[in-house]
């Protein structure tokens, strides 16, 4: 599949001057000359240089791996069906859709950036953490760097100590059969070969007591909707967490508040202050 150049140039032009900085998260600033976001703000978004993006408007540059492309369609807060248009411009087939992509919908994109006050993170059913606003990292660490298996929660719950120190000892067996429980419903639901089972089969090898929890065969075990957090400097944290899905590509965004009033939420304000 060849590179439309031209056509990808425009649509690249496009999208940016339909984007405001306030969609992207990003301050709105003094009065601009034109709308939308200036190639600078776009490249930010896109971990690019703004020399290589502006390149890409301007019908140059070298051919764009489809890595590049992913990181556009998400700096830019594509939708699917537009990312698939930006890939096939870009001469690549565009990824297969559904429970195993890592694109982010605009919507909870929309969502997150506006949580700034709030910890927040969008998570895949993997329990992969895609994206973590910056009180989301104070409050749960930064895990967004991990790479193969350990990108999941669950798989470093099982074979890493240090993944279960930010939660309360007293928790961590009902943990471990909710996630044992959930890697098997997902494991059933998406069949053989599927990235669920793939990683059962992981943490099958790794883990002893994720082989036990497995064989036992439990399933339907639900998660509380208060955690009960250790906090590295504030010490212990109780704070509901809230649920928004997008179900086509089975990415959730999950939202931590406390009871206003109480100790946690005392803490989470400052730790709020803090950053």
């Amino acid at each position: 599949m060849a590179i439309d150049r031209a056509g990808l140039a425009e649509f690249l032009r496009r999208r940016r001057a339909s984007l405001r900085p306030e969609d992207v998260g990003l301050p709105g600033g003094q009065r601009r000359r034109t709308g939308g976001l200036r190639r600078e703000e776009v490249a930010v978004l896109c971990h690019l240089s703004a020399d290589y993006y502006a390149r890409l408007e301007r019908e140059r540059g070298p051919h764009p791996s489809p890595q590049l492309i992913a990181a556009i369609a998400q700096g830019l807060r594509l939708s699917p069906d537009e990312r698939d248009h930006l890939f096939r411009l870009a001469g690549h087939s565009p990824p297969a859709r559904g429970a195993s992509g890592d694109h982010l919908g605009p919507g909870l994109l929309r969502i997150l950036d506006r949580l700034d006050d709030t910890p927040a993170e969008i998570v895949t059913e993997l329990g992969e953490t895609l994206r973590r606003n910056a009180l989301g990292v104070a409050l749960l660490g930064e895990t967004t760097g991990y790479t193969g298996p350990a990108r999941s929660f669950p798989y470093r719950w099982f074979t890493d100590p240090d993944a279960r120190q930010r939660y309360a000892p007293e928790d961590h067996a009902f943990i471990s059969r909710l996630f044992a429980s959930r890697a098997r419903e997902l494991a059933t639901r998406r069949g053989p070969g599927s990235r669920p089972a793939w990683l059962a089969e992981e943490l099958l090898a790794r883990s002893e007591e994720f082989r036990a929890l497995w064989h036992d065969h439990r399933v339907g075990v639900r998660r509380h909707t208060v955690k009960r957090l250790v906090h590295p400097e504030l010490g212990r944290l109780e704070v509901d967490c809230q649920t928004l899905i997008d179900a086509d590509q089975s990415h959730s965004l999950l939202v931590y508040t406390a009871v206003p009033g109480s100790e946690s939420h005392r803490k989470l304000r400052r730790l709020a202050a803090d950053r």
